[in-house]
């Protein structure tokens, strides 16, 4: 069998115990299993997650395991989608943010779409880089220290983690592309 960009890559996709896009989860996460990765879904606790389409309950997913059970060193990179009530969420657990910031302190790959920034803001980590996200977070970005850019995906290298940040769903065949190519870039190094 051929060998496929993210084989043995194990990626964490992060989200709150209700309010992720349920495209911003189910996209990327085929994308990366079609690539060869193995996304495990991470939550604050264990059980069943809810995912939204926009407003609207949509379907519900597994956990695999909570924060408090894992750390960055067992993965390969993280994705954090978006939502609204998501990141709002993940942004006010203490361990939650903690993972995150343990990426980028490792030099690890994250992705992070839509309204996913806050736990980037909250994680400390968007200072002096390159970023986009959905519109209304840009004053908060900059806030933080963040260069604000309206693209579909942007690929942030000003730090030892690789950032890729797109702004909504409509973004997500150049994001999940990003996310393929820099995580296959810097898990295979």
């Amino acid at each position: 069998m051929a060998r496929t960009a993210l084989d043995g890559v194990d990626v964490a996709v992060l989200i709150a115990p209700e309010g992720a896009e349920q495209v911003e989860l189910t996209v990327p996460w085929d994308a990366i299993r079609d690539a060869g990765g193995r996304p495990r879904l991470i939550s604050t606790t264990g059980g069943r997650v809810q995912a939204f389409d926009h407003l609207d309950r949509a379907d519900t997913f597994t956990v695999d395991t909570t924060v408090h059970q894992v750390t960055a060193h067992d993965f390969d990179a993280l994705l954090l989608p978006g939502g609204v009530a998501n990141p709002d969420y993940l942004r006010t657990h203490e361990r939650a943010v903690a993972f995150v910031r343990e990426f980028f302190d490792t030099g690890r790959p994250v992705a992070a779409i839509c309204h996913a920034p806050w736990i980037l803001i909250e994680a400390g980590v968007v200072r002096g880089r390159t970023l986009t996200s959905y519109p209304s977070l840009r004053t908060d970005l900059v806030n933080a220290g963040a260069t604000w850019v309206d693209r579909e995906v942007v690929v942030s290298t000003e730090g030892p983690s690789t950032l890729i940040t797109s702004r909504n769903p409509k973004d997500l065949p150049a994001f999940t592309k990003a996310i393929v190519e820099e995580f296959a870039v810097k898990t295979t190094a």
